[in-house]
């Protein structure tokens, strides 16, 4: 008895302990993104016209317009990215079931051959090969798997896609207008709430990435550090040219 009760509380703990995190749900790349893209471009954007000594008002003007034009921009691109690549796939599914419905005995083969190919000895290949294939949904669900290396019940999504890519990247160049919509005249608080910002994306990233967090953040904070001091070293130059 106490045997099984410990290979019992062994198993759940094995359960527990061996669970993924959604790798395929189509929501983490665009919502990461996204977020970074927000930050770094908004930032940039406020800091280059604001090198050019143009008013508060000029550069929450140009936040807002920035932080409206990126969101839709880059909702339209992932919708229209990760929809093309799901048609994309559908229509590769639709080839297979084609073939598994014309030549089963064929595919059934092929399948058996893959077994083999890892080691399953011919004829126990061959019989899981026949039992799987009596199902053509799990058949075709196989075969995706194994040829096309997708799993068709768990395709991205082309809305979530754009709904987080949208939301993240509206959060994120929110950050740099922030300070001026509270009533701030100077570009410094700006400056430092969306590096903070970078720093803190960065940082949470790596919690999903298992990367060291400071690295995460600190890489973060240096590549968009680097880009608002381009383009606000650009907009003084400009501004000074233009003046």
């Amino acid at each position: 008895m106490a045997i099984i009760e410990t290979q019992a509380a062994l198993h759940e703990a094995h359960r527990d302990n061996h669970t993924h995190r959604d790798v395929n749900g189509g929501w983490l790349r665009p919502a990461v993104f996204g977020a970074m893209d927000g930050l770094v471009s908004n930032l940039a954007l406020m800091t280059g016209v604001a090198g050019g000594a143009v008013s508060p008002h000029t550069i929450v003007l140009t936040g807002l317009a920035g932080l409206a034009a990126g969101a839709f921009s880059m909702a339209a691109g992932e919708y229209t990215s990760v929809a093309s690549q799901r048609e994309l796939v559908e229509a590769e599914l639709d080839v297979e079931r084609r073939e598994l419905c014309k030549h089963p005995a064929d595919e059934e083969a092929e399948l058996a051959a893959l077994y083999v190919a890892r080691g399953v000895e011919p004829e126990l290949a061959r019989e899981v090969a026949r039992q799987l294939s009596k199902d053509p949904e799990q058949a075709l669900e196989i075969h995706a798997r194994e040829e096309l290396g997708i799993d068709p019940s768990d395709l991205p999504s082309p809305l979530v896609a754009a709904v987080s890519s949208f939301g993240s990247f509206a959060l994120g160049a929110l950050l740099p207008v922030l300070p001026y919509l509270l009533g701030a005249t100077a570009l410094w608080p700006a400056v430092l709430l969306a590096l903070f910002g970078l720093f803190a994306c960065g940082a949470v990233v790596a919690k999903v990435t298992a990367r060291s967090w400071w690295y995460s953040g600190l890489r973060q904070l240096a590549l968009g550090g680097a880009a608002a001091g381009v383009t606000y070293a650009l907009g003084t130059l400009f501004g000074t040219a233009v003046g």
